[in-house]
């Protein structure tokens, strides 16, 4: 493990960003000033955003202070797990592996497509009327 005061890293999902900053504590995820679990209320949300943790093994050694903006609940958890699987790397380059076959270290590149002029939707044309 490299040491330093804190480790840092960004992530994205779709419009999401979060600015993730890690330091070595007991576990504890505080997001936007909120406990983890208050912040996100879905089952399930919590577990894909710690997912950096577990898949290096490294659960209840780091506490992380995170800014996310932007997006929905999704796109933060997307970006939140990003970010702390960036930082996870700064720590010790050896998680990259783990990191990338858990396909965490790649930015999910996924956003709304741009609505087209002349057209209901980025895709959906206008209904044709034949008489």
């Amino acid at each position: 493990m490299k040491s330093a005061a804190y480790f840092q890293g960004t992530g994205r999902r779709k419009t999401s960003i979060a600015r993730v900053r890690l330091v070595p504590g007991e576990g504890t995820v505080v997001v936007n000033g909120k406990p983890l679990d208050d912040y996100f209320g879905r089952e399930g949300d919590t577990e894909r955003a710690l997912s950096p943790f577990a898949a290096t093994n490294t659960a209840r050694k780091f506490n992380a202070m995170v800014k996310v903006e932007g997006g929905g609940v999704t796109g933060q958890v997307g970006a939140i797990a990003h970010g702390i699987a960036r930082a996870l790397l700064q720590v010790d380059k050896d998680n990259t592996k783990a990191l990338r076959q858990a396909g965490l270290l790649t930015r999910d590149p996924r956003a709304k497509e741009r609505k087209k002029p002349g057209l209901k939707r980025a895709r959906k044309a206008p209904q044709f009327t034949k008489r």
